[in-house]
Protein backbone atom coordinates (compact mmCIF):
# COMPACT_ATOMS: atom_id res chain seq x y z
CA UNK A 1 0.00 0.00 0.00
CA UNK A 2 3.05 2.07 1.02
CA UNK A 3 4.79 1.62 -2.92
CA UNK A 4 1.32 2.59 -4.31
CA UNK A 5 0.98 5.50 -2.24
CA UNK A 6 4.23 6.72 -3.07
CA UNK A 7 4.07 6.28 -6.89
CA UNK A 8 0.92 8.25 -6.79
CA UNK A 9 2.05 11.01 -5.05
CA UNK A 10 4.76 10.95 -7.47
CA UNK A 11 2.90 11.29 -10.42
CA UNK A 12 0.67 13.90 -8.85
CA UNK A 13 3.69 15.68 -8.76
CA UNK A 14 4.53 15.70 -12.37
CA UNK A 15 1.49 16.28 -13.52
CA UNK A 16 1.44 19.50 -11.44
CA UNK A 17 5.06 20.60 -12.14
CA UNK A 18 3.96 23.40 -14.37
CA UNK A 19 2.20 25.35 -12.51
CA UNK A 20 3.38 24.34 -8.47
CA UNK A 21 6.98 24.41 -7.64
CA UNK A 22 6.87 20.63 -6.70
CA UNK A 23 5.11 18.72 -3.85
CA UNK A 24 7.20 18.64 -0.74
CA UNK A 25 9.42 21.75 -2.27
CA UNK A 26 9.83 25.07 -0.25
CA UNK A 27 7.07 26.47 -2.11
CA UNK A 28 9.59 29.67 -3.45
CA UNK A 29 7.54 29.62 -6.95
CA UNK A 30 9.06 29.56 -10.00
CA UNK A 31 12.98 29.99 -10.61
CA UNK A 32 13.31 33.88 -12.18
CA UNK A 33 16.43 32.81 -13.52
CA UNK A 34 15.56 29.97 -15.34
CA UNK A 35 16.43 30.64 -18.95
CA UNK A 36 18.71 33.55 -18.39
CA UNK A 37 22.26 33.97 -18.67
CA UNK A 38 22.45 33.35 -15.17
CA UNK A 39 23.54 36.93 -14.81
CA UNK A 40 21.14 37.84 -12.46
CA UNK A 41 22.45 35.04 -9.65
CA UNK A 42 25.73 36.88 -9.27
CA UNK A 43 26.58 40.42 -7.26
CA UNK A 44 26.28 43.67 -8.15
CA UNK A 45 29.86 44.18 -9.11
CA UNK A 46 30.26 41.20 -11.17
CA UNK A 47 27.23 41.49 -13.21
CA UNK A 48 29.06 45.05 -14.07
CA UNK A 49 32.12 43.61 -14.85
CA UNK A 50 30.26 41.17 -17.09
CA UNK A 51 28.26 44.27 -18.76
CA UNK A 52 31.29 46.28 -19.67
CA UNK A 53 33.45 43.24 -20.85
CA UNK A 54 30.57 42.21 -23.05
CA UNK A 55 30.19 46.23 -24.41
CA UNK A 56 33.92 46.29 -24.99
CA UNK A 57 34.16 42.91 -26.75
CA UNK A 58 31.18 43.68 -29.19
CA UNK A 59 32.22 44.68 -32.95
CA UNK A 60 29.33 47.73 -32.97
CA UNK A 61 26.10 49.36 -30.99
CA UNK A 62 24.14 51.88 -31.22
CA UNK A 63 23.63 54.44 -28.92
CA UNK A 64 20.19 56.82 -28.99
CA UNK A 65 19.05 59.10 -26.25
CA UNK A 66 20.02 62.31 -24.45
CA UNK A 67 23.55 63.48 -22.91
CA UNK A 68 23.30 66.40 -21.13
CA UNK A 69 26.75 67.85 -20.48
CA UNK A 70 27.77 70.75 -19.34
CA UNK A 71 24.37 72.03 -19.12
CA UNK A 72 23.60 71.35 -22.70
CA UNK A 73 21.44 68.10 -23.85
CA UNK A 74 22.69 66.51 -26.81
CA UNK A 75 19.88 64.14 -28.41
CA UNK A 76 22.03 61.44 -30.42
CA UNK A 77 21.35 58.51 -32.51
CA UNK A 78 24.82 57.17 -33.60
CA UNK A 79 25.93 54.02 -34.30
CA UNK A 80 29.76 52.85 -33.32
CA UNK A 81 32.78 50.39 -34.33
CA UNK A 82 36.16 50.03 -33.35
CA UNK A 83 36.98 52.29 -36.78
CA UNK A 84 34.62 55.25 -36.23
CA UNK A 85 31.11 55.95 -36.15
CA UNK A 86 28.31 57.38 -38.22
CA UNK A 87 24.61 59.22 -36.85
CA UNK A 88 22.49 62.34 -36.29
CA UNK A 89 22.69 64.86 -32.99
CA UNK A 90 20.57 67.84 -32.36
CA UNK A 91 21.05 70.95 -29.36
CA UNK A 92 19.51 73.70 -29.22
CA UNK A 93 17.61 73.75 -32.21
CA UNK A 94 20.24 73.07 -34.28
CA UNK A 95 21.39 69.16 -36.12
CA UNK A 96 23.71 68.22 -37.86
CA UNK A 97 24.98 64.40 -38.79
CA UNK A 98 28.55 62.80 -38.18
CA UNK A 99 30.88 60.56 -39.89
CA UNK A 100 34.41 59.67 -38.73
CA UNK A 101 36.14 56.99 -40.61
CA UNK A 102 39.47 56.53 -38.79
CA UNK A 103 40.93 59.97 -37.95
CA UNK A 104 38.69 61.47 -40.50
CA UNK A 105 36.09 63.16 -38.98
CA UNK A 106 32.95 64.86 -41.78
CA UNK A 107 29.75 67.03 -40.43
CA UNK A 108 26.97 67.39 -42.23
CA UNK A 109 24.01 70.02 -41.72
CA UNK A 110 21.60 72.05 -43.42
CA UNK A 111 22.10 76.15 -44.49
CA UNK A 112 20.44 76.89 -41.62
CA UNK A 113 22.87 75.22 -39.60
CA UNK A 114 25.76 76.98 -41.04
CA UNK A 115 24.26 80.57 -40.73
CA UNK A 116 23.58 80.54 -36.97
CA UNK A 117 26.53 81.25 -35.62
CA UNK A 118 25.79 84.94 -37.38
CA UNK A 119 22.41 84.73 -36.67
CA UNK A 120 23.39 84.56 -33.08
CA UNK A 121 24.90 88.26 -33.11
CA UNK A 122 28.40 86.43 -33.57
CA UNK A 123 30.72 86.23 -36.23
CA UNK A 124 29.93 89.73 -38.05
CA UNK A 125 27.66 90.97 -34.80
CA UNK A 126 24.53 90.63 -36.99
CA UNK A 127 21.90 89.38 -39.03
CA UNK A 128 23.73 86.83 -41.94
CA UNK A 129 24.43 89.24 -44.82
CA UNK A 130 24.34 88.02 -48.26
CA UNK A 131 27.66 86.49 -48.60
CA UNK A 132 26.76 84.42 -45.39
CA UNK A 133 23.95 83.02 -47.10
CA UNK A 134 25.55 82.47 -50.10
CA UNK A 135 27.91 80.26 -48.06
CA UNK A 136 25.47 78.51 -46.00
CA UNK A 137 23.93 77.62 -48.99
CA UNK A 138 27.15 76.79 -50.66
CA UNK A 139 27.46 74.27 -47.74
CA UNK A 140 23.75 73.21 -47.12
CA UNK A 141 23.71 69.24 -46.76
CA UNK A 142 27.44 68.77 -47.82
CA UNK A 143 29.97 67.22 -45.76
CA UNK A 144 32.21 69.54 -43.93
CA UNK A 145 36.40 67.92 -42.98
CA UNK A 146 36.77 68.31 -39.34
CA UNK A 147 40.37 69.63 -39.39
CA UNK A 148 42.10 67.97 -36.74
CA UNK A 149 43.39 71.30 -34.95
CA UNK A 150 39.59 72.51 -35.05
CA UNK A 151 38.67 73.19 -31.18
CA UNK A 152 35.73 71.15 -32.56
CA UNK A 153 37.01 68.05 -33.65
CA UNK A 154 37.88 66.68 -30.48
CA UNK A 155 34.43 67.18 -28.67
CA UNK A 156 32.72 65.87 -32.19
CA UNK A 157 35.17 63.01 -32.75
CA UNK A 158 34.24 61.97 -29.42
CA UNK A 159 30.78 61.17 -30.11
CA UNK A 160 32.04 58.41 -32.99
CA UNK A 161 34.76 56.67 -30.66
CA UNK A 162 33.03 54.09 -29.42
CA UNK A 163 35.87 52.90 -26.72
CA UNK A 164 35.90 56.25 -25.31
CA UNK A 165 31.93 56.68 -25.16
CA UNK A 166 31.19 53.71 -23.40
CA UNK A 167 33.94 54.07 -21.25
CA UNK A 168 32.16 57.53 -19.76
CA UNK A 169 28.93 56.18 -19.88
CA UNK A 170 28.84 52.96 -18.27
CA UNK A 171 30.92 54.21 -15.53
CA UNK A 172 27.96 53.86 -12.48
CA UNK A 173 28.97 56.06 -9.10
CA UNK A 174 28.95 54.80 -5.78
CA UNK A 175 28.61 51.47 -3.83
CA UNK A 176 26.78 49.41 -6.69
CA UNK A 177 23.50 47.46 -5.97
CA UNK A 178 21.15 44.85 -7.59
CA UNK A 179 18.14 46.39 -8.36
CA UNK A 180 15.04 45.50 -10.05
CA UNK A 181 14.20 42.76 -12.75
CA UNK A 182 12.42 44.02 -16.10
CA UNK A 183 12.43 44.23 -19.86
CA UNK A 184 13.91 46.46 -22.50
CA UNK A 185 12.76 46.31 -26.17
CA UNK A 186 10.99 42.60 -24.71
CA UNK A 187 14.36 41.22 -23.56
CA UNK A 188 14.18 40.35 -19.94
CA UNK A 189 16.86 42.60 -17.52
CA UNK A 190 18.30 43.30 -14.20
CA UNK A 191 19.11 46.50 -13.05
CA UNK A 192 22.26 47.55 -10.99
CA UNK A 193 22.48 51.15 -9.53
CA UNK A 194 24.99 53.09 -8.30
CA UNK A 195 24.60 54.99 -5.17
CA UNK A 196 21.07 53.69 -4.90
CA UNK A 197 20.61 55.07 -8.04
CA UNK A 198 22.16 58.12 -7.40
CA UNK A 199 24.85 57.10 -9.23
CA UNK A 200 23.06 56.16 -12.33
CA UNK A 201 21.41 52.70 -12.76
CA UNK A 202 21.92 50.41 -15.87
CA UNK A 203 19.69 47.35 -17.11
CA UNK A 204 21.28 44.74 -18.49
CA UNK A 205 20.24 41.46 -20.52
CA UNK A 206 19.58 38.41 -19.23
CA UNK A 207 19.15 36.86 -22.41
CA UNK A 208 22.50 36.17 -24.63
CA UNK A 209 25.26 37.66 -23.76
CA UNK A 210 25.43 40.27 -20.73
CA UNK A 211 25.20 43.86 -23.03
CA UNK A 212 23.96 47.10 -21.19
CA UNK A 213 20.75 47.99 -22.89
CA UNK A 214 19.94 51.09 -20.97
CA UNK A 215 21.66 53.85 -19.05
CA UNK A 216 20.23 56.32 -16.93
CA UNK A 217 22.97 58.56 -15.90
CA UNK A 218 24.10 59.85 -12.48
CA UNK A 219 22.38 63.25 -11.74
CA UNK A 220 19.75 63.43 -14.47
CA UNK A 221 22.27 63.71 -17.10
CA UNK A 222 20.10 61.67 -19.71
CA UNK A 223 19.13 58.34 -20.44
CA UNK A 224 20.50 56.24 -23.12
CA UNK A 225 19.45 53.21 -25.15
CA UNK A 226 21.84 50.36 -26.39
CA UNK A 227 20.89 48.52 -29.07
CA UNK A 228 22.17 46.69 -32.08
CA UNK A 229 25.09 45.02 -30.26
CA UNK A 230 27.49 42.89 -32.79
CA UNK A 231 25.69 44.16 -35.76
CA UNK A 232 27.87 45.64 -38.41
CA UNK A 233 27.46 48.70 -40.62
CA UNK A 234 29.03 50.19 -43.78
CA UNK A 235 31.22 52.73 -42.88
CA UNK A 236 33.03 54.89 -45.82
CA UNK A 237 34.41 58.27 -46.23
CA UNK A 238 31.81 60.52 -48.53
CA UNK A 239 32.62 61.14 -52.29
CA UNK A 240 34.48 63.82 -52.93
CA UNK A 241 32.13 65.46 -54.75
CA UNK A 242 30.03 65.70 -51.36
CA UNK A 243 32.79 67.24 -49.29
CA UNK A 244 33.33 70.65 -49.04
CA UNK A 245 36.19 73.14 -47.50
CA UNK A 246 34.62 75.01 -44.66
CA UNK A 247 37.18 77.38 -45.20
CA UNK A 248 37.82 78.50 -41.00
CA UNK A 249 36.89 77.77 -38.17
CA UNK A 250 33.76 75.47 -37.42
CA UNK A 251 31.18 77.30 -35.71
CA UNK A 252 31.45 76.58 -31.85
CA UNK A 253 28.38 76.09 -30.99
CA UNK A 254 28.89 73.09 -32.81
Amino acid sequence: MRTRNTALVAAMCAALAATVAGCGGDGGGEDPDAGTNGVGKLPAAKIESKARNAAVGAEAVRLSGNLVTKGRTYKVDMRLKADGGTGQVSSEGSTFELLRVGKELYLKADAGFWSHEDESGKGNGGAPTDADAAAADKLDDKYVKVPVGDPSYKRLSGLTDKSLLLDGLLALHGEISTGDRGKVGGVRTIRIRGGEGSGGMLDVSLEGRPYPLRLQRAGDAGVIRLADWDKDFTLAAPEKGDVVDYGQQIPSGT
